[in-house]
């Protein structure tokens, strides 16, 4: 088989278009909770982490009055704000139809992975789906992803993390796996290139390509 199998992939900004509601969200929390505004540079740099853990970086007093607060208010705008990607449908889709196993390792919890599952209809395509509840170790730690392809009985040498964050990256270069940064979550092409992935993808099509064929742009060389 050419390309990769299986295909793993994190959920928020690479399959599902979250990127608006987790911003809106944090800065939502940030000044109902510390009463001040944070740059989204620095308020969203731990995104693809545990919501705990993010919420440590902002405020180690406050931290589990800011998580209670964002889950109660992303989960009363969720429906209104989350978004499907463009072609994200037909492209795991395709990958199925070519026999493909399909997995998502998330940071997410099990309930609200199940909120965008929910949303956007997309449960059925993913043999394996691995969230923040499986597990005690999490990105960049490369134990989730570990667990699905143990799940999965498959190997890390014909794997490909599929992530648009840079604990993305780090984790499926730890658990041994080719990596792919796309390029429309949440985080820059330079945040992303600094995390060493094998590949850059721009667009959905680029991505179908490089999990069928194995054809895509190196990293960095992308202009």
């Amino acid at each position: 088989m050419n390309g990769f199998d299986p295909v793993v992939f994190d959920l928020d900004g690479t399959v599902a278009d979250t990127v608006e509601l987790i911003r809106v969200s944090f800065r939502y929390t940030v000044l109902a909770v510390l009463g001040t505004e944070i740059p989204d540079d620095f308020l969203l740099a731990g995104v693809g982490q545990p919501l705990m853990a993010q919420m440590e970086r902002l405020s180690a007093e406050k931290s589990q009055e800011l998580c209670d607060v964002y889950r109660e208010y992303n989960h009363r705008v969720h429906d209104d704000l989350i978004r499907s990607y463009d072609g994200m449908d037909d492209a795991l889709r395709t990958l199925r139809e070519d026999g493909r196993r399909l997995a998502i390792v998330t940071s997410k919890g099990a309930k609200a992975t199940a909120m965008t599952f929910d949303s956007l209809g997309l449960r059925e395509y993913f043999d394996v789906v691995i969230t923040a509840d499986d597990c005690e170790a999490h990105k960049p730690s490369p134990v989730p992803l570990q667990l699905c392809l143990e799940r999965l009985g498959a190997s890390a040498e014909t794997a490909i993390y599929v992530g648009d964050a840079p604990v993305d990256i780090i984790a499926g270069r730890a658990a041994g796996m080719t990596t792919a940064a796309v390029m429309w979550g949440l985080f820059s092409r330079s945040d992303l290139l600094v995390s060493a992935p094998t590949f850059e993808v721009s667009t959905i099509d680029e991505m179908v390509t490089l999990c069928l064929r194995g054809e895509g742009a190196r990293a960095g060389e992308k202009r």
